[in-house]
């Protein structure tokens, strides 16, 4: 068996095991850039809220919301074509139209998401970090003195909150450049980081709660951590 098919046959084992079905039926949803029907809390451990009330499977979440995980609590929730993996400890406030997130911004803690491919923006901010991303997927944490980001795939322009004119636009198909964003003044606002705390395999599932896979030269790559 080939790497490659290897590969395959984790990742069809994995989209077994989460009830997602079959990759044909994912790329003619994306195909089409249908809105799933399933919005809102799709799953959730722990002391999770949105906008201070509890949350329980199903509950909505869009556009003026915050959601909040407490100790050991994460959600997973669907905005329109965006899926978002929430882990413990984090707060972020959304903002946009309709079921259309044109902004978020983590107050604390991590982030994981993925991004419709429909042209439109997406602004995600932090203290130290402002990033423009289409259609991408991204892991992003939020400290008090600087901002994590990995451009898991696609593109992604992003600007240091204390220096904007060091800003830079890259593009990623797996994982190549993940960055720490420093909030203070000194002479690198960013820098080469490690990949940490998030998986190819969380990133297909995400995906799949919207009816999408990852771009191809993502599932290249794919691997099982």
């Amino acid at each position: 068996m080939s790497e490659r098919d290897a590969r395959r046959r984790r990742l069809l084992i994995a989209m077994m095991g989460a009830g997602l079905g079959a990759p044909a039926i994912l790329r003619e949803a994306s195909a089409q850039n249908l809105i799933p029907e399933a919005q809102g809390v799709r799953s959730l451990d722990g002391d999770v809220r949105v906008n201070s009330r509890p949350a329980v499977l199903g509950t909505t979440v869009g556009p003026g919301d915050t959601v909040t995980t407490g100790s050991n609590a994460y959600v997973t929730f669907v905005v329109g074509l965006d899926a978002y993996l929430l882990r413990e400890n984090s707060r972020i406030d959304l903002a946009g139209q309709s079921l259309l997130i044109s902004s978020l911004r983590l107050i604390t803690g991590k982030l994981l998401g993925v991004y419709g491919r429909n042209n439109a923006r997406r602004e995600l901010s932090t203290r130290t970090a402002t990033i423009g991303i289409r259609g991408t997927g991204g892991y992003l944490e939020a400290d008090y003195d600087k901002t994590y980001f990995c451009l898991c795939y696609g593109t992604a322009d992003l600007t240091p909150t204390m220096r904007p004119e060091a800003r830079e636009v890259y593009s990623s198909m797996h994982h190549e450049a993940p960055r720490f964003i420093y909030g203070d003044n000194r002479a690198a606002m960013m820098e080469s980081a490690p990949l940490v705390n998030h998986t190819d395999s969380e990133l297909v599932l995400l995906e799949g709660l919207v009816g999408r896979m990852p771009p191809q030269a993502f599932m290249d790559r794919y691997e099982v951590y």
